[in-house]
């Protein structure tokens, strides 16, 4: 298999704190999301894009991908995992990657790269379950899409190879245990812990959706409607005149189900277009000399 540069996908120094991570993530995200970008590859990066936030966003993922990037290894390099990699390389710390990854490529978006590092950990445990051994529980992580916990259904995941349907309770929260009978080693039970996966458009504060919505400075300052999404569809709100930069507007009832249901925050970041004609350029000029500035 290849590896992967994840902070080169998300353009960060490995150096990156978790906001630096998480702006690039939110930039790229919502450029190639497939609803609106046009350009030509968009939704394969999107996925990259995706992929590489997984990974880098919870510090143990961090820690274990930073253990096999210390190696040396390039993009797009053939790899083999060393037989002793997870075992006390990286600032002294051991790994099991079934309890760091979850073992769930399907449910947490990775590609090849870590399912090979899955499945030959999979293929390992299925040697030793061989024999006359008692059925024993396996743990995996399951990061359940935000869509899927707001209307509740089933998930299709991958584990160790095998295709399985998941039935995911409306609602359900971070830590929560799904018991699927039968399906760990030997006969024994799969439970899979549940976090939730990245969204490209949406962050999670306990039962709260906390959703950046970018407006223009004169919407900002003059008051405007505008159509934002949510998971429960497209609604409409108001922005209040004069408006600054890091207002929130509550939508009440519109977060994650529970009782009671949490609120979506729409937090407003003022962005300034770009001028890209000489009477838009014009426009900003005459901006300027309105609040007393020389252009």
């Amino acid at each position: 298999m290849q590896f992967k540069d994840y902070y080169a996908v998300l353009g960060v120094e490995p150096t990156a704190g978790d906001a630096e991570i998480k702006t690039a993530y939110r930039r790229l995200a919502r450029k190639y999301h497939p609803d609106v970008s046009k350009e030509a590859g968009a939704e394969d990066q999107f996925k990259a894009v995706n992929e590489a936030y997984e990974a880098l966003r919870d510090p143990q993922k961090r820690a274990a991908y930073d253990q096999l990037r210390a190696r040396g290894y390039r993009p797009g390099e053939e790899f083999r995992p060393p037989p002793d990699f997870g075992q006390g390389g990286y600032g002294g710390q051991n790994f099991d990657f079934d309890e760091v990854f979850g073992s769930t490529g399907g449910g947490g978006g990775f590609s090849d790269f870590f399912e090979g590092l899955f499945g030959r950990r999979g293929r390992a445990d299925g040697a030793q379950a061989r024999g006359p051994h008692a059925p024993r529980d396996s743990r995996a992580k399951l990061a359940v899409p935000l869509q899927a916990v707001h209307d509740g259904g089933s998930v299709r995941v991958n584990v160790n190879g095998r295709q399985l349907e998941v039935k995911v309770p409306k609602g359900i929260k971070p830590g929560q245990v799904i018991r699927l009978a039968g399906q760990g080693g030997s006969g024994g039970n799969l439970l899979l812990e549940i976090e939730y996966a990245a969204h490209p458009q949406f962050e999670v504060d306990g039962r709260n959706i906390i959703y950046v919505l970018p407006v223009a400075p004169w919407q900002a300052a003059l008051g405007a409607s505008m159509t934002v999404p949510t998971l429960g569809g497209e609604v409409e709100v108001k922005i209040p005149p004069d408006s600054e930069a890091g207002r929130k507007l509550r939508l009440r009832g519109r977060g994650l189900p529970g009782n009671p249901a949490g609120d979506q925050i729409v937090e407003l970041e003022i962005t300034a277009p770009r001028a890209t004609s000489e009477e838009q350029q014009e426009a900003y000029r005459d901006l300027a000399r309105a609040f007393g500035e020389k252009p």
